[in-house]
């Protein structure tokens, strides 16, 4: 009998498209398989002569054993070159200033709909059991001309196997790094708030409860505006949207960069001409209010991270 483990790794592997998750799957599925590796091998053990010796079946064992510590060390080490290419493309992102906003939710909630609707991308959306697995980054501009970048996670699930969380955690970092969670709900579902609560315990194991996040309510095209209702009273500050149709995508937007600068610090600046790639990075990081050419340089009125802030001071010009 398959259990449920080894039920949800067969999904998995099914919907693994890149190389970065089919290693991922891979990985989770020979640490799962290893130490539960009997059967055949054991009964053969049996038929070996005497005390103290070991049987055909016994070796057999201990081979497949072997082959398989050697393809999970393989594993692992392919999965840490990937690892340090996304950590490179994180930093690169920071030192750049682009907020990131990421979509968590329980698996089948309409996260994939609602990147495409946001980005125009065209990820795999179906209504199946971990359609998407390997993590999507796109820019996304929010209404003031903000640029951010958007990225897509693995669906969650309630009680998420640990070789999973394991073997997944490179692509769960997306979620850890980001400046802003969009936890996506589907408000047509009965078991809407449990799996809210599953999502919710899953961040907590992997330290992004402390997160800033947006609970967002999709799919309310699927359902009577009384029911909408009854669960925005559960999830105060909710947006609720049909990533489907685009209702309420706008305010969602409005509400993400609400969200982004409310830590954000506002200035006046001057910048020389000479510091032209600065501008480029505000115009890439920051929210920009005016921008206007001076004799002296480029003057700008924007909202940036306290980071970048300390940077621009020297240029700060008085109110």
């Amino acid at each position: 009998m398959i259990d449920r483990t080894q039920l949800i790794l067969d999904i998995f592997a099914a919907r693994a498209k890149s190389r970065e998750g089919k290693l991922q799957v891979e990985l989770a599925q020979l640490t799962y398989l290893l130490p539960r590796l009997t059967g055949k091998g054991l009964v053969l053990s049996r038929l070996g002569g005497g005390i103290g010796t070991r049987g055909p079946g016994e070796t057999k064992l201990e081979m497949d054993r072997r082959r398989i510590r050697q393809r999970i060390a393989s594993l692992k080490k392919e999965l840490a070159e990937v690892k340090v290419h996304r950590t490179q493309q994180r930093v690169l992102r920071q030192k750049r200033n682009i907020p990131v906003v990421a979509l968590v939710g329980y698996t089948n909630a309409g996260k994939s709909t609602l990147f495409n609707r946001l980005t125009q991308a065209d990820v795999l959306t179906e209504d199946k059991l971990f359609a998407t697995l390997d993590p999507t980054v796109r820019r996304l501009q929010l209404p003031s001309g903000l640029i951010v970048l958007l990225s897509d996670t693995v669906g969650f699930i309630r009680k998420l196997p640990p070789d999973l969380v394991n073997a997944f955690h490179s692509t769960l970092e997306e979620a850890l790094e980001a400046d802003l969670l969009l936890h996506v709900l589907d408000i047509s579902d009965a078991t809407v708030f449990s799996r809210g609560k599953a999502v919710q315990e899953i961040l907590a194991d992997l330290g992004a409860d402390s997160k800033r996040i947006l609970t967002v309510l999709n799919k309310v095209d699927q359902v009577p505006q009384s029911v909408v209702q009854g669960v925005e009273k559960c999830f105060p500050g909710a947006i609720s949207i049909s990533a489907l149709t685009g209702l309420g995508v706008e305010r969602l937007l409005q509400t993400i960069e609400a969200e982004l600068v409310v830590d954000q610090v506002q200035l006046k600046v001057l910048i020389p001409f000479s510091q032209g790639a600065l501008v480029d990075e505000l115009h890439n990081g920051a929210l920009i209010l005016v921008e206007e050419y001076e004799p002296e340089g480029t003057y700008l009125e924007v909202i940036v991270s306290e980071n970048l802030a300390g940077r621009l001071r020297q240029y700060q010009v008085p109110n």
